[in-house]
């Protein structure tokens, strides 16, 4: 998956899982609330995985660039 992709799934996740979350208050259901606390930490974690894939992504062009200038 891109870095982008892993952002917009992670940024879903954590919308659904807000969302559940509200309506499990909503209805009383410790269930439905402890579902979309899951789903949104997911969210959380494939945001985090975007980000990092985009930091790896930069710092590998900046090298790559100071090579290519060194050379």
């Amino acid at each position: 998956m891109s870095s982008t992709t892993d952002k917009i799934q992670g940024n879903a996740n954590e919308a659904i899982g807000n969302v559940k979350q509200g309506v499990g208050k909503a209805v009383g259901s410790d269930k439905i609330q402890a579902e979309g606390l899951a789903q949104q930490g997911k969210g959380a974690i494939q945001k985090g995985v975007g980000e990092a894939k985009d930091a790896a992504k930069n710092a590998a062009d900046k090298v790559a660039d100071a090579a290519h200038k060194n050379l």
